[in-house]
């Protein structure tokens, strides 16, 4: 099953690479560094490395946490950090500079995986949520490296996609060396899909500190501003037009506040706002939307508003990270879909921090009842902080499993 799924792979590399050009045309990113998605690279090797793959803007936040700890933990080891999405790589340089080494990860080729770990010959390869390559777990287990998959999430969606290629993903989740899963649920769909040594860690997302200075400067904003602030946040195709298109007449106060998931997307965006970020520091007390489109500041994006709808919840998408928000203390107006947060969901719509709405409209009565309701914002507000602290602890579990793969390792 491999072997055909390697020849598929080989076939589709032209359109892969077209794509890659094609997204470039909106992300320039996309269009540097292609020879290290072919296991080509110029960037020296340290001897002893830590491996972490972040796929995307998330991840990448998402192992901070752990970064930190290994870093800490073992001060003689370098630490790579690989992405696949422009946008990923992005992240890594604003999230972590030049602290540890950043690169793309290869495509799933044999050939290209084995020069990956023959340039960088981790110690420990730790990937992040859900990303699961044939090949390149089976180019691990060939060079005797093993794998953690960390912060591990397995959606009932995605198990029954992975199940459905049994022959091809069931020898991929039993080469992991042990997988740390956010939830009891995500541990069980682990085991079944045939991943061994797993344990429930929690959610690293909630050991993610938001950046004191940009809470700051979104609080002063907001005082500054002096209007009730809504926040879009992390929106996908077609949403901010369904959720603005709820929003009843305006009345006069109240400025909402969009920011797009992905910044290719800023512009288009724009066409339903009055200003932007980067050419307006302060809107026009006449405007009554506002574009975020900034990379890096959603932490100042959601201590600057007064309620904040997640986006990617009203597609069926799965939603997008709503923690952040609950450490900042912005109250949280979710859609249906949040499959891929779905123990977060739950434990902050428990907890009184998060309401789940049944679509757009219901989402933007939800959030504009919130508006008028002060109480209930800080009880929300307080409750969301005090759940964020409650579930902090997931990297010291983390840490402790990856020292012992790199302990055992080494005796082998």
């Amino acid at each position: 099953m491999r072997a055909l799924y390697t020849v598929l792979l080989r076939l589709a590399l032209p359109l892969v690479l077209l794509r890659l050009w094609w997204r470039g045309r909106r992300e320039p990113g996309y269009r540097d560094a292609i020879p290290e998605r072919l296991g080509r690279y110029e960037t020296e090797a340290p001897p002893k490395l830590i491996w972490i793959h972040a796929v995307s803007v998330g991840e990448a936040r998402a192992a901070a946490p752990l970064v930190r700890a290994f870093t800490q933990a073992l001060p003689d080891h370098h630490v790579l950090v690989t992405c696949t999405t422009a946008a990923g790589r992005e992240t890594v340089k604003q999230v972590y500079g030049e602290k540890v080494l950043a690169s793309y990860l290869p495509y799933d080729f044999p050939e290209s995986v084995q020069s990956f770990l023959e340039h960088f010959r981790p110690r420990l390869g730790v990937l992040m949520e859900t990303e699961v390559w044939p090949n390149l777990l089976a180019g691990c287990a060939q060079n005797g490296v093993p794998v953690l998959l960390a912060n591990a999430r397995m959606s009932e969606k995605s198990a029954r996609a992975y199940a459905r290629w049994r022959g091809l993903s069931r020898p991929a989740f039993a080469v992991l060396a042990a997988a740390c899963a956010q939830s009891a649920a995500d541990a069980e769909r682990l085991r079944a899909l045939g991943a061994r040594e797993v344990e429930v860690t929690g959610n690293l997302k909630f050991d993610v500190h938001p950046d004191a200075a940009q809470v700051a400067a979104g609080r002063a904003w907001r005082a500054a501003l002096g209007r009730p602030v809504l926040l879009l946040a992390s929106t996908r195709e077609s949403e901010e037009r369904l959720l603005l298109d709820a929003l009843p007449a305006w009345d006069g106060k109240l400025l909402v506040v969009v920011v797009p998931r992905h910044p290719q997307r800023f512009d288009e965006a724009a066409q339903w706002t009055q200003s932007r970020r980067t050419r307006t520091e302060m809107p026009d007390a006449s405007d009554k939307t506002y574009l975020g489109d900034t990379m890096g500041e959603m932490a100042f994006y959601f201590a600057a508003c007064d309620v904040a709808v997640i986006g990617g919840s009203f597609m069926p998408l799965g939603g997008q990270n709503l923690i952040e928000a609950l450490a900042v203390g912005a109250p949280v107006v979710v859609g249906p879909s949040m499959f891929n947060f779905a123990e977060a969901t739950r434990l902050a719509v428990e907890a009184g921090a998060a309401v789940q709405a049944l679509d757009a409209s219901a989402a933007i009565r939800e959030a504009l009842a919130l508006i008028t309701d002060a109480e209930k914002r800080n009880r929300m507000s307080f409750a969301g902080k005090k759940l964020c602290e409650a579930h902090r602890g997931a990297t010291e579990k983390h840490l402790k499993r990856g020292l012992s793969l790199i302990n055992g390792s080494a005796r082998g």
